[in-house]
């Protein structure tokens, strides 16, 4: 046979085009689901590595972790909507000048690729394969941790992120001791200036975990962790039933080695404002893909919840639109995401790199249950903002922020002003 015929034909002239999208997560679910509300008719295939009907991430962390909730699967009725499940199969190529996806199953032809595989937890170098040692990303994952909870044990948590702090809140909450370890020298050291996580470092104590910062990890053994000779902490040997490592992720990329499709020195997919790829019929949506942000003159990798819900539709226009050719919706979104840690509602809308004024609404120390708000301005526009107990100052931020809107710094630093009356 020859290799012309090994390939597999594209779909004629007028027939319906084959979409497959890579991964069921968030961006990937809802992908599908939004080339159905557009009206494309043609098949769609969904493919997840893990063999769990698809589900919602952020219960894990909370609901889910703490016995709450057996699960958070995605309310979809694939089968009514003719959106084909491939669960329990994980993509390991891509050949787009064959236009095959190669899985462990054999390959799949497309006509339309999306590529929506996410993020991977960051490993602690030295700690793969040792008992005790946990991630917490997937289902499984907190499955394997509720036990951990239940029967309140030591716990040793690294890295004092988003995934670290709302943990120890559930941990803490389940009754469990916990020390939280972090190389920086803050909570958030990698997401906020060091005056706006000046605050939050107090949430720790006041919710009972004992935080250390600027400690690295020198060693993790069974039942304990070993910090390194200098810094803070030097050489302590802090007992740990359980570890949990929340040192950030990476894009879930690797499987496109050899693909030719572009991708940066950190590995997401470097998507254009489209959010296609580099590769004709390859579109990239969430954690795994780049995009050029007009708004803020910069190339955005967004890892949060928002991010995955809004992408596919613009991919999906793209898809019904018809495919690379058409104009399809620019994807500018305003970022945004939200934490909920240490009995605090925290929400963050924008990208605050390149503000020139920061405001403060609320001094944290006073505020109480009033909440505090912290708000970035270039050459007086709103870029973003971050509200804690204040969901009223995101709502109208964020749309301020969408709007391009000028604010007057004084009335915006008056926490009794509505922010939309700040608007100068």
């Amino acid at each position: 046979m020859s290799e012309q015929r090994q390939r597999p034909e594209r779909s004629p002239e007028g027939a319906a085009r084959r979409v497959v999208v890579a991964g069921a997560g968030m961006a990937g679910v809802q992908t599908a689901v939004a080339l159905r509300e557009r009206g494309f008719t043609g098949p769609v295939t969904l493919i997840g590595a893990e063999p769990h009907q698809p589900y919602d991430r952020p219960p894990l962390s909370k609901a889910i972790l703490l016995g709450k909730a057996e699960g958070s699967a995605f309310d979809v009725d694939f089968e009514a909507l003719g959106i084909e499940l491939r669960l329990g199969c994980e993509v390991t190529g891509v050949r787009p000048g064959a236009h095959e996806l190669d899985t462990e199953a054999g390959p799949v032809p497309y006509d339309v690729l999306v590529i929506a595989t996410g993020a991977e937890p960051v490993t602690l170098p030295g700690a793969e394969g040792v008992p005790g040692v946990h991630l917490l990303r997937t289902l499984d994952d907190a499955a394997r941790l509720r036990p951990v909870l239940e029967q309140r044990h030591d716990i040793v948590v690294v890295g004092a992120g988003w995934i670290g702090a709302e943990f120890t809140t559930a941990a803490r909450e389940a009754g469990c001791a916990v020390t939280v370890v972090e190389a920086a020298d803050r909570p958030l050291a990698g997401a906020l200036p060091a005056e706006v996580t000046a605050p939050m470092a107090a949430w720790y104590a006041e919710y009972g975990a004992e935080l250390i910062t600027g400690a690295r990890v020198a060693s993790v053994e069974p039942g304990a962790v070993l910090l390194a000779a200098d810094g803070p902490g030097a050489g302590r040997r802090i007992a740990a039933d359980a570890v949990v490592v929340g040192i950030g992720a990476r894009p879930a990329t690797s499987w496109l080695a050899g693909s030719g499709i572009a991708r940066d020195p950190d590995g997401a997919i470097t998507a254009d404002d489209r959010l296609r790829t580099s590769a004709p019929d390859v579109y990239a949506v969430g954690d795994c893909a780049s995009f050029p942000s007009a708004r803020y003159g910069a190339r955005l990798l967004v890892h949060h919840w928002d991010n995955a819900l809004q992408g596919p539709r613009t991919v999906a226009a793209a898809i019904v639109g018809g495919g690379d050719g058409a104009p399809g919706e620019v994807y500018d979104p305003v970022p945004y995401f939200w934490s909920e840690q240490f009995g605090r509602f925290v929400q963050y809308a924008g990208h605050h790199a390149a503000a020139d004024t920061l405001l403060w609404r609320g001094d944290p120390a006073e505020a109480g249950d009033a909440g505090w708000t912290v708000l970035w301005l270039r050459d007086g526009v709103l870029v973003a903002l971050l509200a804690v107990g204040r969901p009223r100052d995101l709502a109208q931020g964020r749309k301020l922020i969408q709007s391009g809107a000028r604010l007057a710094p004084d009335r915006a630093a008056d926490p009794s002003v509505p922010l939309k009356a700040a608007v100068a």
